[in-house]
């Protein structure tokens, strides 16, 4: 494999690791010419199905825009890559399994937001408002009243402060420190 960095034709591989599902290698690599550093993925080749779009084009499946949609939606929030490789390739899976020749685009729509809804609820959110083309505040307050119905207590935060929806706040863990104190658990003294 040639250096990306001086072009070289000649790149030593230092580490392979298979990824947790078996569907992938990560290769590092060493450029024997210049010394940088490199890693590659090594993926099995199947033909995925053409994917039709809402105005009826035909275009084969690109894994990158699929990466770039995920990333988009999770932007600045606290998902490791390792997370959205393993949800990349949970969509691409679920493709392989459909043995259609051709899908329509909603369709994996559908699920990367499967996939977004088991990552980061926010995530999820920021996609189906693409997705689904939320018009106005109304549309995200009813998805967000469907999500927290269909998802209690998952572990993640809550979409919204419940206090500012006029129920009463949740009773959470007590602070460490309280203003005024110097000691754990302690409070200012009045």
């Amino acid at each position: 494999m040639h250096c990306p960095f001086c072009q070289h034709s000649d790149t030593r591989v230092i580490d392979s690791r298979v990824s947790e599902d078996g569907a992938t290698i990560r290769r590092r690599r060493g450029c024997e010419a210049c010394g940088e550093r490199f890693s590659t993925l090594e993926t099995i080749e199947l033909k995925l199905p053409a994917i039709i779009k809402s105005d009826g084009r035909r275009e084969a499946f690109d894994a990158r825009k699929l990466r770039i949609g995920f990333d988009r939606a999770l932007q600045k929030r606290s998902v490791s890559e390792e997370q959205v490789e393993a949800a990349v390739r949970a969509v691409v899976h679920q493709l392989r399994m459909t043995a259609e020749r051709e899908i329509h685009a909603r369709r994996i729509g559908e699920f990367v937001m499967a996939e977004l809804r088991k990552l980061d609820h926010v995530g999820y959110v920021r996609f189906a408002s693409v997705y689904r083309s939320f018009e106005d505040v109304a549309d995200f307050r009813e998805e967000l009243d469907r999500l927290e119905r269909e998802l209690p207590g998952e572990g993640q935060l809550p979409l919204l402060d419940e206090g500012k929806r006029g129920a009463e706040p949740k009773s959470g863990p007590e602070p460490l420190f309280t203003r005024g104190s110097s000691k754990p658990g302690k409070e200012k003294e009045k």
